[in-house]
């Protein structure tokens, strides 16, 4: 594992206007939970997040929407915020997350300066139906395949703790593999109390169990982020996620939940011995 850790931060740039029923997720309308929601984020404060996030060594910078997938509005967007972050923080490496994307929505976004695309698998086929009925995990997996016919970046992933069982996992890993993502963002279940499912009961050593195995199985990805529910599934062990196979981690704030200042991620990188990536491979 490289000594230099990649840095990406999230901005939710269109929050909590899903209209499906993951039930993991607070952005989705059915279940009503107590978070922010907006159309369209003001492009000045998308701009000053990104010279934030530049400014305390991030390299990725992932445009999130709240969506099921892109339509002819939210690709428009999608571009338009892109050129207005490239001409204020060109360092930044663009990455979008806006659901399922055809090939040809793609390739408009590559077009645009997006450099990755971030489409999680979630969970594995078999569970999936457990977790969403409102669309089906082949088209999850079909998304996926379209980025790597775009000539974009993969970054996929999944979440730990929604129920699932030790198969589940192993198999949503091996399906992972066979995309051959560039980077796979691991998330722990953050519970909501708005939301159906019960809260993540894996323990930290469980935990950083599941990002040991994501390395082990999938081998040749550059990068194995440790993203959303971070600082609360590990606490003050968080600095044990790096030597279970963790090179990057997501800092500064998720899409509906606060992270911690990114001062304090800079400095257990720090006090590890850990550069921050200044570059991509």
């Amino acid at each position: 594992m490289s000594e230099k850790i990649f840095l990406c931060s999230i901005c939710n740039i269109n929050s909590g206007t899903c209209n499906e029923d993951c039930k993991f997720c607070s952005q989705s309308v059915r279940y009503k939970a107590d978070i922010i929601r907006y159309k369209k984020k003001p492009i000045d404060a998308i701009l000053k997040e990104a010279i934030t996030a530049r400014d305390n060594g991030a390299l990725g910078f992932c445009l999130v929407t709240a969506d099921k997938g892109l339509n002819d509005k939210t690709l428009e967007f999608v571009c338009s915020v892109a050129h207005a972050v490239q001409e204020v923080a060109p360092e930044l490496r663009l990455i979008a997350c806006n659901g399922t994307a055809t090939l040809e929505q793609l390739l408009v976004l590559k077009e645009a300066g997006i450099k990755a695309y971030n489409h999680n698998l979630e969970t594995s086929k078999e569970f999936y139906a457990e977790i969403c009925t409102t669309h089906p995990w082949s088209e999850r997996y079909e998304t996926c395949e379209n980025v790597n016919k775009a000539g974009i970046v993969l970054i996929s992933g999944g979440i730990f703790g929604l129920g699932e069982t030790q198969e589940d996992r192993i198999s949503m890993l091996q399906s992972l593999h066979s995309l051959n993502p560039t980077s796979v963002p691991i998330n722990f279940y953050h519970h909501n109390e708005a939301l159906e499912l019960q809260p993540n009961s894996l323990s930290v050593d469980e935990a950083l169990q599941l990002i040991k195995l994501t390395r082990e199985m999938i081998p040749h990805a550059e990068r194995i982020m440790v993203a959303g529910g971070r600082e609360l599934m590990f606490g003050t062990r968080q600095t044990e996620i790096f030597a279970h196979g963790a090179n990057s981690i997501v800092i500064g704030n998720y899409l509906t939940t606060n992270g911690r200042e990114m001062s304090k991620d800079l400095e257990m990188l720090s006090n590890l011995g850990f550069e921050v990536a200044k570059k991509v491979q």
